[in-house]
């Protein structure tokens, strides 16, 4: 197989790394559709999307609250279930009149979130050439377990509860790049999100643009195409694992 090199980095490629909600899984119709169940077991008549979009919306504002120092790290996991409870008191719903034991069921919504259909086959072809994994904000136990959940053949999870930082902090580039003991330009950063993939590059890794133009359901506007002249940019990740396994990117 012929080595694929980067041309924004120059170095041959070792390692290839996902963004994972959105990119690798399709968050809004898993959550949906677990929020669903949660209506169903309590007798709620619940709009499952649009509670999904909220609750999604409070993601990055909570992450922002540890990046800018105003907390300390804590986990993704709870970040969600904070912001679950609070999307639950805003649409009427006292927090406290489910059990612990409720909330921490739907909260794992997000280890329960289904790939999108060309992920695995498009996973497996990467991985009999590179070194795969997620690179996402997620912390491990909660990536370990969406990974079994949805079939991804991982060979590594390096949640960023390891290294206690949130993207798009450069440490969070650069801290996967050192676990793995390569050189930042070794390492690419396929996302569906061209804002990842500018902090990508930024801190010195490959990147790659696959776009998902129904993560955010049908009326979606944000990352259609891409935004810059990343390293490659595919339809899905077969046609991504071609590229990168012939050795025939698309710089766009």
């Amino acid at each position: 197989m012929t080595a694929f090199v980067s041309p924004s980095t120059g170095r041959q490629l070792k390692a290839v790394l996902f963004d994972t909600f959105g990119t690798v899984v399709d968050w809004r119709s898993g959550v949906a559709a677990e929020i669903r169940k949660f209506g169903d077991r309590h007798g709620l008549a619940l709009d499952p999307f649009g509670l999904a979009d909220k609750w999604r919306a409070e993601y990055q504002p909570s992450m922002e609250t540890v990046r800018s120092g105003h907390r300390s790290y804590v986990p993704l996991d709870q970040l969600h279930l904070e912001n679950l409870k609070r999307v639950l008191e805003r649409s009427g719903l006292s927090p406290a009149g489910f059990t612990s034991e409720d909330l921490g069921e739907l909260n794992r919504a997000w280890e329960r979130l289904p790939a999108w259909p060309d992920s695995r086959d498009g996973l497996h072809k990467l991985k009999s050439r590179y070194v795969i994994g997620p690179l996402s904000n997620g912390n491990t136990a909660l990536l370990v377990n969406m990974g079994k959940n949805a079939e991804l053949p991982w060979d590594v999870v390096v949640g960023l509860d390891l290294l206690r930082v949130y993207k798009p902090d450069p440490a969070a580039y650069l801290g996967a790049a050192s676990v793995l003991r390569l050189d930042p330009g070794e390492v690419m950063l396929v996302a569906a999100h061209n804002g990842d993939l500018g902090a990508a590059r930024a801190a010195g890794l490959a990147t790659a643009f696959v776009p998902r133009p129904s993560e955010h359901g049908p009326g979606q506007t944000t990352d259609l195409v891409p935004a810059s002249g990343w390293d490659a940019v595919a339809a899905d990740f077969i046609q991504l694992a071609q590229m990168l396994t012939e050795g025939a990117a698309l710089a766009h």
